[in-house]
């Protein structure tokens, strides 16, 4: 069977816009601020919402003495993991990481071997 003409044309037309989504950040590579389902798409690694009803927006990972959220399995966080080389020192509990509500503090690991 033969493609009709509008189908055939609206694939050529589609398949370059769908190719350079990945390359523009319109699904990954998201910068901060934009719109983000997880954590995977934003370039910082983290998607970020403020509340159980605000939309997510990837943000930066938290730094050193800042809050901060444990590795989770959702991909969005109300506090944003630690930046790389820092650990998030946090209480971890069953009832937090169901809910998402395990916080602590970004700390070097360094610090308390030089001590």
């Amino acid at each position: 069977k033969v493609l009709p003409a509008c189908l055939l044309v609206a694939l050529l037309l589609l398949t370059p816009a769908l190719l350079a989504q990945h390359e523009r950040g319109l699904i990954f590579n998201l910068e901060i601020g934009e719109l983000c389902l997880q954590s995977a798409q934003c370039k910082s690694g983290c998607c970020h919402r403020i509340d159980g009803l605000s939309l997510a927006r990837c943000a930066s990972k938290a730094a050193e003495s800042q809050e901060c959220s444990p590795k989770s399995i959702y991909g969005v966080y109300y506090k944003c993991p630690c930046e790389r080389g820092l650990t998030c020192d946090a209480d971890k509990t069953i009832v937090g990481s169901i809910t998402n509500s395990d916080f602590g503090v970004c700390k070097d690991p360094q610090d308390s071997y030089r001590r």
